[in-house]
């Protein structure tokens, strides 16, 4: 593809075999709000291409992650499987395929919820968005404190120190970032090359490719930063899920502030994929025992009872 055959923003899907339920759901949902008919990459590994074909169409392309693999490793890096690294590096290199200037990484277990327009991602001025925050929301809730924040947050200190950049306020995303081709071109070439370095010798160092982009972004100014909060609504552990369940908070709402949602399946995949605009009662189930089911209606019996005879 030349360069006036990019793209100025595409989507990319990084997924693989036993990920094939979410990823299907997500293109669907991406079918159906595509109103502008952008494109969207699905990358996954050689074994997985025909197993995914099916995908493929108009405006969606299922790619080989082979194209790639010189970058990838082969053992355990930076505390993580070769797998996770790997679809890691898929996202850093994907700009060296020349598909798109600007390309927007999305997860398997997202779900668009309304219509997707290249404005959701692109400035006016043509430069992509930045997802900046700092997920203090994250940072007072003590068991997601304890489990995740004070090792990620070490790490992503450490990634400051490596880069260079000064900042008492740690600003970067969790993901579903817009990455800027110039920006990874610049990080590969400006950062990564002095050190003899690859996409996985960083990520030995900490393994969050969307921290290395934020932050070597907030270093060299490429590009300008038009910053903005997040466009998917991660739900990171059942608990966030719970509440919104319980506050009868359905995708039109959550439409209203965010492109798509995720409900985190590393805490559901042991409840089957679980469907965000389902009722209250269906939404709750997965999360209940049959135990708590009884006693929940227990409760509602007596509520109810008691209720009607203070009427009386």
């Amino acid at each position: 593809m030349t360069s006036e055959q990019m793209h100025d923003v595409a989507l990319l899907l990084k997924s693989y075999g036993p990920d094939l339920p979410y990823a299907t759901r997500l293109v669907e949902s991406f079918h159906r709000y595509n109103v502008e008919k952008l494109t969207m990459y699905v990358v996954v590994p050689s074994a997985d291409i025909e197993t995914f074909q099916h995908l493929a169409g108009e405006h969606v392309q299922v790619l080989d992650e082979s194209v790639l693999a010189h970058h990838f490793v082969d053992e355990a890096t930076g505390g993580m499987r070769p797998g996770y690294i790997n679809q890691e590096i898929v996202k850093l290199a994907f700009w060296e395929l020349g598909l798109a200037r600007n390309y927007f990484c999305v997860d398997s277990d997202a779900l668009f919820i309304r219509p997707i327009h290249s404005s959701d991602f692109l400035a006016p001025d043509g430069y992509p968005y930045t997802v900046l925050v700092e997920d203090l929301e994250l940072k007072v809730e003590p068991r997601y404190f304890e489990q995740y924040w004070q090792e990620r947050e070490r790490s992503l200190r450490l990634i400051q120190s490596e880069i260079g950049l000064d900042a008492p306020v740690v600003l970067t995303c969790h993901g579903h970032q817009i990455f800027s081709a110039a920006v990874i071109e610049s990080f590969f070439n400006d950062f990564l090359a002095p050190r003899e370095w690859d996409y996985r010798d960083a990520l030995a160092v900490a393994p969050y490719e969307f921290s290395w982009y934020n932050f070597w972004l907030q270093k060299s100014r490429v590009i300008p930063i038009h910053p903005r909060e997040p466009l998917v609504k991660v739900f990171h552990h059942e608990g966030q899920h719970f509440e919104y369940i319980l506050r009868g908070i359905g995708p039109a709402d959550l439409a209203r502030g965010y492109l798509a949602v995720v409900v985190n399946s590393n805490f559901t995949r042991d409840l089957g994929q679980v469907e965000v605009d389902a009722s209250k009662p269906v939404a709750l189930s997965p999360y209940l025992s049959y135990r708590e089911v009884g006693q929940l209606l227990g409760a509602k019996a007596r509520n109810s009872l008691g209720r009607l005879f203070k009427r009386r």
